[in-house]
């Protein structure tokens, strides 16, 4: 039977110090959940008490199905009992069932950077792992800087390990914190590690900093380490952490691991990754390993007519096992059978062979095609496709909208801007013209079509707007680029939802993805049909 390999997500909170990523609470909650129905075991989803955004997050967190949630923090202070310790009673205090605590194990840092004895930090290691131990299901100790304080000094980085590992700590999790050591290195060292701490104790945590992350966390696994720690896309401080959707194939595919995430699951993969780098606006990688829109691209040539006789002859795996396509065969096959995956996720049932599926996939390569991405917009994915299908009713028609925009001095003499749309729509048979202004063109446009929509009103009554993101897809074309916009979207069952548009014109990009937003509250409520 294949080994168990623990998968440890930190995209949350390591990835959240990426340079140009901001996670908003929105933003963790979903990829969060996603992790969890991915097939995770720990998500690691932030330090309670170091910013209010983690804050709002642990203060109400999604339930989880699969994976724990976990809190990351820092062993005690010196000169203070954990007990009390406000560092150590705020990851108590956040509700995580898990917690991860970072403690020094390079001796230079003990006295240069702690100013401590090194017998000291050995006893805030201890006392704090021991006093979370009893207090939550369980806690992880993370070696900092493992690999240098080693190389420095061996007998004290092992002390160290040893202290959290008799005051209970479940995982032991060396970090390679500045990505400077290399695969050799950390197979021979972490081999010597087992001999004292058994691998399924044992965790592995890389920074990328040399490229060799990816390549560490699997040496670590190679002699015995059984829980890989990373994040998605690879994200993190300077040059990133090990990639989990690099890791996690080259884990399950290539050695013959077993970990959470079903073989079926992993066929989301391409989808998880897209879905981040939507989130945070980024373009996704073209060329990523397993995952990028080129990771299975052949150009014409040899290649492509080796490929298009025996896929084997130039690709490593089958690219559906992850989710992705083959970009050189004239062929829908590998479209369909994505679009399968998410129609029974979606609990449509319908026949492979079915006509409107082969009609869903072309509409979707087009759709694709002009800039819509819907990995990260799922509720305008389920409208496309049952309209598709024939299980959309047409709610309300919209005729027409304008907006105005206005820029003046107040009374006071301060600038100020406003908007006021003009919206007409038809609701059952009545010509409906609703006028409203706002505090920018989108939300003018949200308070002029929901002003009065008849008898669907008062279902769209709890709805809000809870995140709103432009990306610039043709950036070559100036201020005149194309546009997409994602809405995220809730309501007063706690409900979550995106949806996406697509135009030249940003205020019709943001109108389509509103539009869908309502439309998909209206069916996901069974609002009748008029």
């Amino acid at each position: 039977m294949a080994e168990r390999i623990y998968l440890y997500d930190t995209t949350l909170r390591d990835g959240a110090q990426t340079q140009g990523v901001d996670f908003s609470v929105g933003d963790k909650r979903t990829i969060a959940e996603h992790l969890d129905a991915f097939g995770i075991d720990h998500v690691e989803a932030g330090w309670p008490g170091a910013n209010l955004t983690d804050d709002a997050f642990f203060a109400d967190p999604p339930k989880f199905a699969r994976a724990t949630l976990t809190a990351f923090g820092m062993t005690r202070r010196a000169g203070r009992s954990a007990a009390n310790d406000p560092g150590l009673a705020a990851v108590l205090a956040s509700g995580a069932p898990s917690a991860c605590l970072v403690g020094k194990t390079w001796d230079y840092h003990v006295t240069a950077a702690l100013g401590v004895e090194r017998d000291e930090n050995l006893a805030m290691i201890a006392d704090s792992v021991g006093h979370t131990a009893t207090r939550l299901r369980e806690v992880l100790f993370d070696a900092e800087h493992f690999f240098d304080g080693y190389k420095a000094d061996a007998g004290y980085a092992l002390a160290c390990l040893e202290a959290a590992a008799r005051a209970g700590a479940r995982w032991i999790v060396l970090c390679d914190t500045n990505g400077g050591t290399l695969p050799h290195e950390v197979e021979a060292i972490v081999g010597q590690i087992i001999r004292r701490i058994p691998g399924d104790r044992l965790g592995i945590h890389c920074h990328d900093d040399t490229g060799n992350a990816v390549a560490n966390s699997l040496a670590a696994v190679r002699v015995g380490a059984r829980q890989v720690q990373g994040s998605l896309n690879g994200l993190g401080e300077r040059c990133g952490n090990a990639n989990l959707v690099t890791l996690i194939p080259n884990l399950m595919l290539k050695l013959g691991y077993t970990t959470g995430v079903a073989p079926d699951r992993l066929r989301q993969l391409t989808s998880l990754s897209r879905l981040v780098d939507e989130l945070l606006t980024r373009k996704p990688y073209r060329h990523a390993p397993y995952v990028g829109a080129a990771a299975f691209a052949h150009k014409g040539g040899l290649h492509a007519s080796a490929v298009a006789k025996d896929p084997r002859t130039y690709e490593h795996i089958d690219p559906t096992l992850v989710g992705n396509n083959r970009a050189v065969v004239v062929s829908d096959q590998a479209g369909r059978a994505n679009v399968l995956a998410r129609l029974a996720d979606l609990g449509i049932a319908i026949k492979p062979a079915a006509s409107a599926v082969g009609k869903l996939v072309d509409v979707l390569k087009d759709r694709e095609f002009a800039g819509y991405t819907y990995d990260g917009a799922e509720a305008s994915f389920e409208l496309l496709a049952r309209r598709a299908l024939g299980g959309v009713p047409d709610y309300f028609v919209v005729e027409g909208f304008r907006v105005t925009v206005e820029r003046r001095r107040n009374a006071v003499g301060a600038l100020v801007s406003l908007s006021e749309a003009t919206v007409k729509v038809v609701v059952d048979g009545e010509r409906i013209m609703n006028v409203a202004e706002g505090n920018g063109p989108v939300d003018a446009l949200n308070a002029a079509l929901r002003k009065d929509l008849g008898m669907f009103s008062a279902y769209l009554q709890d709805w809000r707007l809870v995140d709103y993101k432009v990306r610039i897809l043709t950036p070559q074309a100036g201020t005149a680029a194309v546009t997409r916009v994602m809405i995220e979207s809730a309501d007063g069952a706690g409900a979550r939802w995106a949806t996406v548009g697509v135009s030249g014109n940003i205020i019709d990009a943001s109108f389509q993805a509103l539009h869908d937003s309502l439309v998909f509250k209206l069916l996901r409520d069974n609002a009748p049909a008029p």
